[in-house]
């Protein structure tokens, strides 16, 4: 009888063993990486950049899988809704972590809580874009005045309802004194055809998609919302530079997973996402993009998300700003 219950009883015994070994051993299949926005955008490239880096250094397939709606929100859920077992990533950022929880209330995850930061990857600014066919302006004061003798108000475009170039639209708009329409679109991509062509004069967009354009003269950059300039539009200045520092806004970046991630993983994701941030085709990617890469693990990482949350998250209350 009892060499009968040996097994039984051995089996639990070993679990904890067998599932230490298959954490260490992560990944063992496909890992896919969820973005908010489509492709094209700042959030989508960095994605796309550390699954390469990813794929090579552990020898398994990570894809990004490109989720976007709702500010964010709709993959964020998704996320916090999947197995803790490392095969579902976040490219979390900005939106769907501080600025789209207070527009959607019930959007059905903590920030927090519901996920296991797991590195801070670094940040873009976002700029404030003017098509200079349809608005003469070509800085900070002047676009205000523009704004101001318009008889009816402008429109601006974002990459989407809760993203951080909306919340920067909205604060610019109380801190200029100047009122403008809110036309949100599903990601980067499908605005910057349409600011191309004037069905939107303006818009308030992270950078990167649009240096070629400034450099071409078809798009003109007004300021970017950063201490400093960036350089790759060396000649656009900030928003401190225009006459209204208070107005920093950057859209930052980060690799999280759903709340309870295995420490074996998280380890070995935040050691390699650091490996891949010193590597100079990494650095030199994201820079590109103006994604100026500043790695940070997981405690500093998610006391960074948490004051986010509460400095950014709380003014967008206080200003009163809604998804509508």
């Amino acid at each position: 009888m009892r060499r009968r219950q040996l097994p039984l009883l051995a089996a639990p015994l070993c679990l904890p063993a067998v599932q230490a070994r298959a954490q260490a051993a992560w990944p063992t299949r496909p890992v896919r990486i969820v973005v908010s926005f489509p492709p094209g955008g700042s959030s989508d490239i960095t994605a796309r950049v550390m699954a390469e880096h990813y794929s090579a250094a552990m020898n398994q397939r990570f894809v990004v899988d490109n989720r976007p709606g709702a500010g964010g929100t709709l993959s964020a859920l998704h996320v916090a809704q999947q197995p803790a077992d490392g095969y579902t990533l976040f490219l979390s950022n900005s939106a769907p972590i501080t600025t789209s929880p207070p527009l959607y209330p019930q959007a059905g995850y903590d920030p927090i809580r519901s996920f296991t930061h797991v590195t801070y990857i670094g940040a873009a600014p976002v700029a404030i874009v003017t098509n200079p066919r349809f608005i003469p302006a070509t800085d900070l004061p002047s676009l205000v005045a523009w704004m101001k003798a318009q008889p009816s108000p402008a429109s601006f475009g974002s990459s989407g309802t809760g993203s951080v170039g909306h919340i920067l639209g909205e604060m610019f708009q109380r801190a200029a004194g100047v009122q403008l329409t809110h036309v949100p679109y599903r990601g980067s991509a499908p605005l910057l055809p349409d600011l191309l062509n004037g069905q939107v004069p303006l818009a308030f967009d992270t950078m990167p998609q649009y240096v070629e354009h400034f450099a071409a003269n078809r798009l003109r950059g007004i300021a970017i919302s950063a201490p400093q300039r960036n350089p790759m539009a060396p000649n656009v200045p900030t928003t401190g530079e225009g006459g209204y520092p208070a107005l920093i806004a950057l859209n930052w970046v980060g690799m999280s997973g759903p709340a309870g991630l295995p420490p074996a993983v998280v380890e070995k994701l935040n050691a390699e996402t650091q490996a891949g941030l010193r590597t100079e085709i990494v650095q030199r990617r994201l820079l590109e993009h103006a994604i100026s890469p500043t790695p940070l693990g997981p405690v500093e990482f998610t006391a960074f998300a948490q004051r986010d949350v509460n400095e950014i998250g709380g003014m967008i209350r206080a200003l009163g700003i809604t998804a509508g």
